[in-house]
């Protein structure tokens, strides 16, 4: 049970790792191609990172300030936090079982591997021998520890090993432990030659190389073992955005220390003797509870390298190449003949089945049309080569008024939105750092453009961010529009974000902090009265998490009237489905596949007229009330069923990646007697 028998909401961090143990799944199903099975344990592995850099290290905080404090999902925060420590120990034995025992053999099969200590060739390790010698041994500072030579400080999620040594050096010191820390610019993967691997695709570990090699650094000394582990730290910035003068320097001050954080998790090689566990764990202050015995590599994720071999497409996903829907798919003469299409009508996209390009045609057509007096975009997450961040300063550079609201508190995308805003400062563009307190998550980019005498605006808005990698792994959807009502109320957004003044009523878009919430609330409310009136009544939502309490209590309320609530939550869900007498009209399902669902779609019957809003935000305390977010009706009729069918029809329809939610916070894998229907799939061929 994911929480206490009497709340009405299950705990956050249990559901997260419910939400892993379906990405997980995917790597036990057999008929996943290989090299994909591999890349679903990276993914999970990555994910596990950020859990305990920001969930547990959360937990761990509260158990220290407020002991007492029984949370919203009736724990205790220590019951929590032992609760979601045996469930993440649970999942990290099945993660390195199935590594080890199943993913790994069957890719040697294939001749794609890793080549252990264990089994290695004369051949294969004199070659070791020869590389560790050259490319290896000369970047290691072995540390001796003793009162000369103190525990060095260790960065988060650093490969250590930890040596285990008697006999005296040449100062005559006893030596019993050294610590070694792997230099970051060594690969952790190292291609081994054809010839000498005996395989197509062979690799050696880092580790391999330094626990069997690691005598040659204390000479004279007698090694009795070498152990790898690594510490996760909590990295959760600590800045106080009210008490700053300057967002930018003072988030890089904070960014510097960020690795260094109290440590959260302690990873260890399984060969680990006890002794060496208890003194790695006193050293970092952490428990029993706190430390994972690792099979294979202590960072699983180090492998994403062997999932991308090009000569081995029979064991990945087909390839698609999404394509570019009418009318971007045509070669325009003039950018006026592009930005006339859209006047005309407006234009909707479903990524990745569906080419990111045209959000870069819109914006590089922008950038050259001399009719273009300014752009305005919204930058939370872009990637460190962005060709959209580029027309930026292309559009800069030529003279026109271009306006980036930067979201320096990105997490984990801090230095890179740094540098960014630091470039389109050099160019002259006009930077905002958003508002302080409130993330700037809303996916928006507004062009000013004259037309006859007068300035006429278009728009894009989105559920995803502007980052053209994640468009081909994440489904989000995106409106290119000239529509003047919500034009108009995205450049009042932006002078919100940008300048000061009180909040000026939108006429169609939603807003949070101010009326995303209320809304959300009122509509599912009427959807509850027409249902006590015996109308029909229906709510669809699609979201990555759904926890914030008021919107669930008015959910429960809604389903105990006979409104009828299909709802799409990708990973964490705190909503208790199908329980008797509370939400027995409510059902919860999660999609996991090759894609990442990503878009949030709010849909609500409403006596037939079918409102459909896409937002960036998540049903989620954050989303409401600390950022700043949108959700954009969908105004056109037939872009209106479109994501009606492609959002919820179709995944609601989906026997293949689906899992039902029960009530006690577990899933159930969707499974019925009809024909086979895989919603990423479909949407490959009915789009692509």
């Amino acid at each position: 049970m994911l929480s206490s028998p009497d709340t009405t909401l299950l705990n956050r961090e249990l559901s997260l790792l419910k939400f892993n143990e379906r990405v997980m799944a995917m790597a036990e199903n057999p008929s996943t191609p290989l090299l994909e099975r591999l890349r679903y344990l990276c993914i999970v592995s990555s994910n596990l990172d950020e859990f305990f850099e920001i969930r547990i290290s959360s937990i761990k905080e509260q158990v220290l300030q407020n002991p007492h404090k029984i949370g919203e999902d009736g724990f205790l925060p220590i019951e929590a936090f032992n609760r979601v420590q045996e469930a993440a120990h649970a999942l990290v034995d099945k993660q390195n079982n199935l590594l080890m025992q199943q993913v790994l053999p069957s890719l040697m099969e294939e001749g794609i591997g890793l080549l252990f200590a264990a089994q290695w060739t004369e051949s294969q390790r004199e070659w070791a021998y020869q590389t560790f010698m050259r490319d290896v041994m000369p970047l290691l500072t072995p540390v001796g520890l003793d009162p000369a030579h103190p525990f060095p400080r260790v960065y988060n999620k650093s490969l250590n090993y930890i040596i285990e040594l008697s006999g005296n050096d040449a100062f005559g010191r006893t030596g019993n432990i050294a610590i070694v820390q792997a230099p970051r610019a060594l690969p952790r993967l190292i291609r081994v030659p054809d010839e000498i691997s005996h395989i197509s695709q062979g690799y050696m570990l880092l580790t391999s190389l330094i626990s069997v090699f690691v005598n040659e650094l204390f000479p004279g000394m007698d090694v009795k073992g070498c152990y790898q582990w690594r510490v996760t730290r909590n990295s959760d910035l600590f800045v106080d955005e009210e008490e700053v003068t300057n967002l930018r320097l003072a988030l890089q001050g904070e960014l510097s220390q960020r690795n260094f954080g109290a440590a959260v998790r302690l990873e260890i090689d399984q060969s680990m003797p006890e002794e060496l566990e208890f003194f790695l764990q006193k050293e970092f202050q952490l428990a029993a509870w706190d430390t994972y015995r690792v099979r294979g590599p202590v960072n699983l994720s180090r492998l994403m390298q062997l999932c991308n071999v090009p000569e081995r497409p029979d064991l990945q996903f087909p390839e698609y190449r999404a394509p570019i829907p009418a009318p971007f798919d045509a070669a325009f003469d003039h950018p006026s003949q592009l930005f006339a299409a859209i006047a005309k009508r407006d234009q909707l996209f479903h990524h990745p089945y569906q080419s990111f390009q045209p959000v870069l045609s819109f914006l590089r057509a922008a950038a050259v049309d001399p009719d273009v007096v300014a752009i305005k975009q919204t930058i939370y997450r872009t990637g460190e080569d962005s060709e959209l961040m580029n027309l930026l300063l292309s559009a800069a550079r030529a003279g026109k008024e271009v306006t980036v609201v930067v979201e320096l508190m990105a997490r984990f995308d801090e230095q890179t939105n740094i540098n960014w805003a630091a470039k389109m400062e050099e160019v002259g563009a006009h930077v905002s750092y958003g508002v302080v307190g409130n993330k700037t998550h809303a996916k928006m980019l507004l062009v000013l453009r004259r037309e006859n005498g007068e300035i006429r605006r278009y728009g894009h808005v989105g559920t995803g961010n502007y980052h053209p990698r994640t468009a081909r792994l994440y489904t989000d959807f995106g409106l290119i529009t000239a529509n003047r009502d919500i034009c108009d109320d995205m450049d009042k957004v932006f002078s919100l974000l940008t300048g000061l003044g009180a909040w000026r009523p939108l006429k169609v878009l939603l807003q949070s902090p101010f009326t995303l919430h209320d809304t959300m609330i009122a509509k599912i409310k009427a959807e509850e009265e027409r249902a006590r009136e015996g109308k029909r009544a229906r709510i669809m939502a699609k979201m990555n998490s759904l926890l914030e309490p008021k919107v669930i209590e008015a959910l429960y309320s809604a389903s105990q009237a006979g409104v009828r609530v299909d709802l799409i939550v990708r990973g964490a869900c705190a909503l208790r489905p199908g329980v008797p007498g509370l939400s027995e009209k409510i059902q919860v399902r999660s999609l996991v596949g090759r894609f990442l669902e990503h878009s949030r779609i709010f849909y609500f019957y409403n006596e037939g007229q079918e409102d459909v809003y896409m937002s960036s935000a998540d049903w989620m305390d954050r989303n409401f009330f600390r950022r700043v977010e949108l959700a954009v009706p969908v105004l056109d009729r037939t872009l209106k069923r479109r994501v009606i069918s492609e959002a919820f029809t179709f995944a609601l329809k989906d026997n293949q990646l689906a899992w039902k939610g029960n009530a006690d916070g577990t899933y159930s894998r969707i499974r019925t007697r009809r024909a086979p229907f895989n919603l990423h799939n479909y949407l490959m061929e009915r789009l692509g």
